[in-house]
């Protein structure tokens, strides 16, 4: 587990009009010079260059990029129209995204009247572009630059999974499952159905849920995919055919905001499921990819397994931890350290409009 934190020694330097500075929800380097970041209120993925560090930081990373989802993928919704990203990884040559895929429901505001105000209570709203689960090929440009591209020069194509803007296959198969399914038409924030976290293992993916949380019991999803006809389909996850199993797993009534491997280890960063000032922190289920890639049971609960956590900073609305990725050992000395990074950062996060800092975790 993570023993030590080292706080603000990450510089991430956005471009002006960058959409994801303050809503940091997703990480994950493509080797040691390039960092990928996703942000919950944009519609596009953003690539950092390393840069030379300064004093206040260990790490430093700039000269952003921002890659517009649209221009990748043919959405399920307007091209404008945020996607809530919140989990990213990457491998292989790929970088993986999902959405939230949750439903938002709108909030009271200050100066409106309580009738005004009860009626907005009583809204719901799907945004298309939240049920999205794509892989994007990185491929290097003419000066070996990593860019995200529609179609690589291999043949590798961006594809999402099949669905449209109301649902895709994993939507359609969830909304018969007894524990997730009545979860489908409650909005994230309020213990409904919210992805935010994902880990790829081959063509296996984990999809971590900030809710529901069940009784204390966190969830975690696994399926499969395939490219077949021009997109990503769900493929069956043994001979039997099972499409997607469940992993209960106890983090101490918290949800997972995020989730990535560490050789067969699996890192879990969990906080509250509700709109809560409370706990953060980062779980360890060890010897994951193993016990995974064994398992044939549709169903597992996960007690033992998981290790005691590390908790994190938070403030008052604000410095919500949201992203967590391994950071490559040459830019840490050899030493194991993940990388932490905060939506909502506090004013000891910023330095001006366009820089925010995170943090590193040292590992044991």
């Amino acid at each position: 587990m993570p023993n030590s934190r080292i706080p603000r020694a990450v510089r991430l330097e956005f471009e002006p009009g960058a959409l994801v500075h303050d809503n940091l929800s997703g990480a994950a380097f493509t080797g040691a010079d390039w960092l990928w970041v996703a942000g919950d209120e944009a519609c596009s993925v953003n690539r950092l260059h390393r840069l030379p560090p300064l004093a206040d930081a260990r790490l430093r990373f700039g000269e952003g990029r921002d890659f517009a989802l649209a221009d990748l993928l043919d959405l399920p919704g307007d091209a404008e129209a945020e996607a809530d990203l919140e989990g990213m990884d990457a491998v292989d040559g790929w970088l993986w995204v999902v959405g939230s895929h949750g439903l938002k429901r709108k909030n009271a505001k200050p100066g409106r009247t309580d009738i005004d105000n009860a009626k907005r209570l009583a809204k719901l709203a799907l945004d298309a572009n939240r049920r999205l689960l794509a892989r994007l090929p990185i491929e290097a440009d003419a000066q070996g630059t990593p860019c995200l591209v529609r179609e690589a020069r291999d043949g590798r194509r961006a594809m999402r999974l099949k669905g449209d803007a109301q649902g895709n296959e994993l939507t359609q198969l969830l909304a018969a499952d007894v524990h997730i399914g009545p979860y489908l038409q409650i909005p994230g924030k309020d213990n409904g159905f919210d992805i935010e976290g994902l880990a790829v293992d081959g063509d296996r993916l984990l999809l971590g849920l900030r809710g529901p949380v069940l009784r204390g019991w966190s969830a975690l999803l696994e399926i499969a995919v395939e490219a077949r006809g021009g997109q990503l389909r769900l493929k069956p996850l043994d001979d039997a055919g099972t499409l997607l199993r469940k992993h209960f797993l106890q983090l101490e009534g918290l949800g997972i905001r995020d989730l990535h491997f560490s050789g067969d280890d699996l890192y879990l960063l969990a906080g509250p499921t509700m709109v809560l000032n409370g706990d953060i922190r980062v779980f360890c289920w060890p010897a994951a990819r193993e016990l995974l890639a064994a398992n044939r049971e549709p169903v597992r609960f996960e007690a033992e397994a998981i290790r005691e956590s590390v908790a994190l900073p938070h403030g008052r609305g604000t410095d919500r931890a949201e992203a967590i990725c391994d950071v490559p050992d040459e830019l840490t000395g050899g030493d194991k350290h993940w990388l932490v990074l905060y939506d909502a950062p506090g004013p000891a996060r910023r330095d001006g409009e366009h820089a925010v800092y995170g943090d590193l975790l040292r590992r044991s």
